[in-house]
């Protein structure tokens, strides 16, 4: 049923565009490698599946840790690839522009982070507090109404401000957040979960535009689009593999606190027990996240104005 509402929103979206965008660009006769694509699916594909098996099977698992290598070994192949080609599907070029590598590298975390929230948090009310699914996804709603009212708003103090200040204000958020998140009890109320939340938005909302800009401006003009492929590839990969690393996380310091708990018990099938052992092991999952945005919030202490954003500000002091 969730694919069936979607369907009709996404022909409406296919129509629309169909209809009313047009390309302005300059038409270029590319040819599709193949064998790129087929190693670049295999690369991102196994290396997935092997994150989210390690929840069920455990990371000394063969299927596990064989898929991972699969992945790498495929990923190492397409890059090597790419640089031979002429027309790569995607340009690895990018990053030899440094503060576009940091800056994708802060997305992906925060892309990671992102997603956790929005696992996790669900879990928590549904399966161990009993919440109803809709009353779940409407504790996301305030968030997403935060993100939307405050992305332009952020775009107004990147002029004045830079990318800089506001990754950090924001990461610090992310980061903060992301500790209190750590510390769920049965006892939490929706409120504050709601409250947590709406802040978390407000930090990523901070630094998604802020830093994504940043790290653009440095391209040169004919990398945007290599740019935003690139981009849009590793925070998509990033979000995933995230998702699957934090529930791997859940999934196995629950069976750990589990143990611990069940070895002082009589009663192993105590279902207070599972949900003890639950609930530490998603407090352990965010208890990850914070070191997560800690190490982009190092990352984005090296971010630096670009020429773009000099000139404006040369300009608006000469104006003044």
């Amino acid at each position: 049923m969730l694919f069936l509402l979607v369907a009709p929103i996404a022909m409406l979206i296919f129509i629309t565009g169909f209809f009313f965008i047009k390309d302005k660009k300059e038409y270029k006769n590319l040819r599709l490698d193949y064998l790129s694509l087929v190693l670049s699916t295999i690369g991102f594909g196994s290396i997935l599946y092997g994150f989210s098996s390690a929840g069920n099977s455990g990371w000394s698992h063969p299927s596990v840790y064989g898929m991972i290598c699969i992945g790498v070994l495929s990923l190492i192949s397409f890059i090597l690839r790419q640089q031979k080609q002429q027309q790569p599907m995607l340009n690895f070029t990018v990053f030899r522009y440094p503060l576009y590598t940091i800056a994708i590298s802060i997305s992906m975390i925060v892309a990671m982070t992102l997603f956790s929230s929005m696992i996790l948090v669900p879990i928590y009310f549904i399966d161990l507090r009993g919440i109803p699914s809709f009353d779940a996804g409407l504790m996301m709603v305030p968030g997403a109404i935060m993100l939307a009212l405050t992305s332009p708003i952020v775009g107004r103090l990147f002029d004045k401000y830079g990318g800089r200040i506001l990754a950090l204000i924001g990461l610090s958020i992310i980061t903060i957040t992301s500790y209190y998140f750590s510390q769920l009890t049965f006892e939490t109320s929706y409120l504050h979960l709601v409250v947590l939340n709406t802040i978390r938005m407000l930090g990523i909302s901070m630094v998604m535009m802020p830093v994504a800009t940043t790290g653009f401006n440095q391209l040169p003009k004919q990398y945007y689009s290599h740019g935003t492929a690139m981009s849009n590839t590793f925070q998509q990969v990033s979000g995933a593999i995230g998702t699957a690393l934090l529930v791997t996380i859940m999934s196995n310091r629950t069976d750990f606190h589990l143990t611990n708990l069940n070895t002082s018990s009589s009663n192993e099938q105590n279902v207070q027990l599972i949900d003890q052992a639950m609930l530490s092991g998603i407090n352990d999952a965010f208890f990850t996240t914070i070191f997560f945005s800690a190490a982009a919030f190092l990352l984005a202490l090296f971010l630096q104005p670009t020429k773009q954003s000099k000139g404006k500000k040369r300009k608006e002091k000469i104006s003044a």
